[in-house]
């Protein structure tokens, strides 16, 4: 899971680009980018937090009118300097692409570009492929032009892909795979009377600098701004079902977004309300005995709110996040991961010891910073821990842009909850059910999202994942997991 930025029109693109990527920091922390047209291409790169990689000296050298920009989590390559995007061609017209998603066929396309098309990919990262792909069947800076590469990449890859480039003397180019599993959003201002356009993958950036909401880019959509600030836009695969990944709504966006009209805040609330009627037939029936409710923060807090309203206990706040440590789901290793949650959480002993919680938490995908918390809270002096996940089992893996591509890394793939409290130590494991998730988005979203993608809850993928053993290899191999 990517952030993904791109300006057009603002004499103030690359500053713009900057703030629009601090607030998708979020999305990921291992790298970030700018890229800037102005007769020539001016870019800016490199590993590290947003605020990191780019200094007054550095975002000043990136002059032009349209930009676009990356924040990187990594799900495919090493992580190193050379994977970091946005990536740029300059022949035969001048592009450069920033990408949000995966590629199952990631390694096949690699080898018919080498071998079919003579080109040669010089990085670990899937975006390359895409931007080598599209380049190769691009014959003009036109719309028409743009149009007939994306239909061939919309035939040959396989996965997810929510993408934003530019055009040398063209113009700012955006298109979302044809089943829209990643989000992707259209803003647009007035600059000085003269339109100005954002695309995000989030509405936050939108909003924070000025742009009203026009719409989500479709599933299958081209979208192309030229030179002269004309929009031009077609959907040039419309024929498969809209899928946008439930992740997005339990995790990986902001609170304050609403992708696909439908807000991440008020869909937690439902999730949090829905767990609480779960809890509730176990507490009656003596499974369960509950002082309080607690989240694990960040992302549960809403949920963790809802649920102590819905089952009226009181809500805690027992650990407190040291704000200066990385989302722990999204860093590269389980080393890396367990070593951030001994120094992300400090226990709040005094609300806490002799009390009977209910630990709230948006998923349980590895369960190893799971069974830590638990631990933790154990050590602190709780008396009974009920672990509560806001989200279903995943029992399968994801190919599309979450870093979990290999079954047997998952603690649900074929345990029980019963199983599951065992091995984080708790004396008692809630899932949120698969129904229960579906109907808070349809009630979020008033009946919007109806058939999310699921995958990695049940199985079934809407892509195909043929390919999809060999793609989890090369993962397992890249972290060193294999």
């Amino acid at each position: 899971m990517c952030g993904v930025i791109g300006v057009i029109g603002s004499p103030d693109s690359a500053k713009e680009a900057f703030l629009g990527l601090i607030t998708l920091q979020h999305r990921g922390q291992d790298a970030a980018g700018i890229l800037t047209y102005d007769k020539s291409f001016h870019l800016v790169k490199n590993v590290g937090l947003v605020e990191n990689v780019f200094s007054r000296e550095a975002i000043d050298s990136l002059s032009g009118n349209m930009a676009i920009g990356h924040t990187r989590y990594s799900t495919v390559g090493k992580g190193d300097a050379q994977d970091v995007q946005p990536l740029v061609l300059n022949y035969p017209y001048g592009i450069g692409v920033v990408h949000n998603g995966n590629l199952v066929n990631y390694q096949s396309v690699k080898e018919r570009l080498q071998t079919e098309m003579r080109r040669r990919c010089f990085t670990d990262s899937d975006t390359e492929t895409i931007l080598n792909w599209f380049a190769d069947k691009l014959e003009g800076n036109s719309f028409e032009h743009i149009r007939s590469a994306i239909k061939s990449v919309f035939e040959n890859l396989q996965g997810s892909y929510s993408v934003v480039g530019l055009l040398a003397e063209g113009g700012l180019f955006a298109f979302r795979d044809p089943y829209g599993l990643r989000p992707l959003v259209l803003g647009k201002k007035l600059v000085d009377g003269k339109p100005a356009y954002m695309i995000a993958s989030e509405t936050i950036p939108l909003s924070f600098l000025g742009y009203e909401l026009e719409r989500d880019i479709r599933p299958g959509e081209l979208v192309f701004i030229d030179r002269d600030m004309k929009m031009h836009s077609f959907v040039v695969d419309g024929t498969k079902p809209h899928r946008p990944c439930m992740f997005e709504w339990v995790y990986f966006a902001g609170a304050e977004s609403e992708p696909e009209g439908t807000p991440v805040y008020g869909t937690r609330l439902e999730l949090g309300r829905n767990l609480a009627k779960v809890i509730r037939e176990r507490m009656e029936r003596g499974e369960i005995e509950a002082d309080i409710v607690a989240p694990v923060p960040d992302t549960s807090r809403t949920a963790a709110t809802a649920l102590a309203e819905e089952l009226k206990l009181p809500y805690r706040e027992i650990l407190i996040k040291n704000r200066y440590i990385k989302r722990t789901f999204i860093l590269g290793s389980q080393e890396k991961r367990e070593k951030a949650v001994d120094l992300k959480l400090n226990p709040v002993v005094s609300e806490l010891k002799g009390k009977n919680i209910i630990l709230v938490d948006d998923s349980i995908v590895r369960g190893t910073t799971s069974k830590k918390i638990v631990d933790l809270v154990r050590r602190a002096g709780a008396r009974k821990i009920y672990f509560v996940s806001t989200c279903p089992p995943i029992r399968f893996p994801c190919f599309y842009g979450i870093d979990f591509p290999d079954r047997r890394e998952l603690i649900a793939a074929d345990r029980t909850e019963a199983e599951i409290a065992k091995m984080l130590g708790a004396d008692g494991v809630v899932y949120q059910d698969r129904d229960g998730l579906l109907k808070s988005l349809d009630r979020a979203s008033h009946s919007r999202v109806k058939n999310p993608c699921t995958a990695c809850l049940d199985g079934k993928y809407p892509t195909d994942v043929t390919e999809s053993s060999r793609f989890a290899a090369l993962r397992n191999s890249e972290r060193g997991t294999g």
